[in-house]
């Protein structure tokens, strides 16, 4: 009788770690936002069952890399259907930094609408999987990603959840009064990208907009701590930082425990 109860009970929390026998698949998927065409992947736990919670992941400014790739490998082993969402559109993947910003600043600098369009277009591919429990829904940006994840928080979306990881924080039209879910910002306090300024600023929208917000320094890390999968470049203020990448991983996983 004591086994069979240790088993329900281990059982229960099957879905928060995710499946003994979990078989990650990563499905490419094509998809639109007006008439461009966008590529992105669904990765989910094959051995799960039933609906699960969604994540929506924005990519740094490389575009969708191996980078997110991984992140959404890892959210699915944790029991979430993830969807690694496309903002610049199928086959425009930069391939140095002069192009990733080049191409991340005619969203996030010259056409914010647009850029939300295609934000809202991976929210609303990650929701009509049949797996997603449309209830639980996050998202999550790195670096560039941070302005599609808050700019769709901001738009009103149903989110119970927003991250951002060394984000971009800032808008131009302060919308912070729509959000709906909890705001977490996974920053480095040596970030000279996204700096101190641009912190304060958004600690300020946050607060003014009744948000249910927390910001988490890591002292003395740079911008770009989570990508192990880029070079760094300490003189232009990017750096991984593996302490800093496991600390706020944590910090999400304890959110989404609580919240989703």
């Amino acid at each position: 009788m004591k086994l069979r109860i240790l088993l329900a009970v281990l059982s229960g929390f099957g879905f928060a770690t995710g499946s003994a026998n979990a078989a990650i698949k990563v499905q490419t998927i094509d998809y639109k936002q007006g008439d461009t065409v966008l590529e992105g992947w669904l990765v989910y736990d094959t051995a799960a069952q039933g609906k699960r919670p969604g994540v929506v992941v924005y990519p740094a400014y490389w575009g969708p890399s191996a980078h997110e790739k991984d992140v959404a490998e890892k959210l699915a082993k944790m029991g979430y259907v993830a969807f690694v969402a496309d903002i610049y559109g199928k086959g425009v993947r930069p391939d140095t930094p002069q192009a990733a910003g080049a191409e991340s600043a005619k969203f996030a600098k010259d056409n914010r609408p647009l850029m939300l369009q295609r934000a809202a277009a991976a929210f609303d591919q990650l929701r009509q999987s049949p797996m997603v429990d449309t209830t639980k829904l996050a998202a999550i940006g790195y670096c560039f990603g941070g302005a599609p994840a808050l700019d769709l928080a901001r738009s009103g979306a149903p989110l119970a959840d927003i991250v951002t990881f060394h984000g971009s924080l800032a808008t131009p039209t302060p919308g912070a009064d729509k959000i709906k879910g909890h705001v977490l910002a996974l920053h480095g306090a040596a970030d000279p990208i996204v700096n101190t300024q641009a912190v304060a600023a958004f600690e300020k929208e946050m607060t003014s907009g009744g948000v249910d917000w927390q910001v988490a320094l890591y002292g003395g890390v740079m911008h770009a701590f989570t990508d192990n999968t880029h070079p760094s470049n300490p003189a232009h203020g990017t750096k991984y930082d593996a302490v800093a990448d496991k600390r706020s991983w944590q910090a999400m996983t304890d959110l989404f425990k609580n919240t989703l």
